[in-house]
């Protein structure tokens, strides 16, 4: 099994998150690598992404083998995108305009790409995603009503999600 996800960090952390899902843990947090590749992003991508994409896989697979992907929602993301030319580093700044999130199980329909950019991911070109749209998602798919309220200090209501609605398109 550990050759199957990797034995690596990813793989590890991968088949662990799988484990606790197995156990009946209802939320996972999986971080991994260092992804912020201001200088150097051939070299950083070498050393991270094909360890995250075999376990990834593993993950995805196993979880849909043993009949719990469709209750378990599998989130790949980050905060932002990056800029589509490299910099005079030799990595890619920030750019909050375009980026990618992966998205598998629990509700999500399958062999979608859902969104896209220009020829060279400067702009979305169709289907665009504001952030509040993919929390509205996530809270939508996991029971929560995102249009709800938290409470601040003070007794103060703060909306969950503010504007945003789950984008359909995605959801089975």
């Amino acid at each position: 099994m550990k050759d199957k996800y990797g034995r690596n960090a990813a793989g590890m952390r991968m088949l662990l998150a799988r484990r606790l899902v197995e156990a009946g843990s209802r939320f996972v947090t999986v971080t991994y690598g260092q992804w912020d590749m201001h200088q150097n992003i051939e070299n950083g991508i070498k050393n991270s992404l094909p360890a995250f994409d075999q376990a990834y896989s593993a993950l995805i697979n196993d979880l849909d083998e043993k009949g719990m992907l469709d209750s378990t929602l599998v989130v790949v993301s980050t905060e932002f995108g990056r800029t589509p030319k490299i910099n005079t580093d030799g990595g890619r700044d920030h750019w909050p305009k375009v980026f990618s999130i992966a998205m598998a199980g629990g509700g999500i329909k399958r062999g979608l790409v859902y969104g896209k950019s220009d020829q060279t991911a400067t702009d979305v070109f169709e289907d665009p995603v504001k952030v509040e749209d993919f929390g509205a998602t996530i809270y939508d798919l996991l029971g929560i009503d995102y249009t709800g309220h938290l409470y601040a200090p003070g007794d103060r209501p703060v909306k969950i999600i503010d504007g945003g609605k789950p984008i359909r398109g995605i959801i089975a």
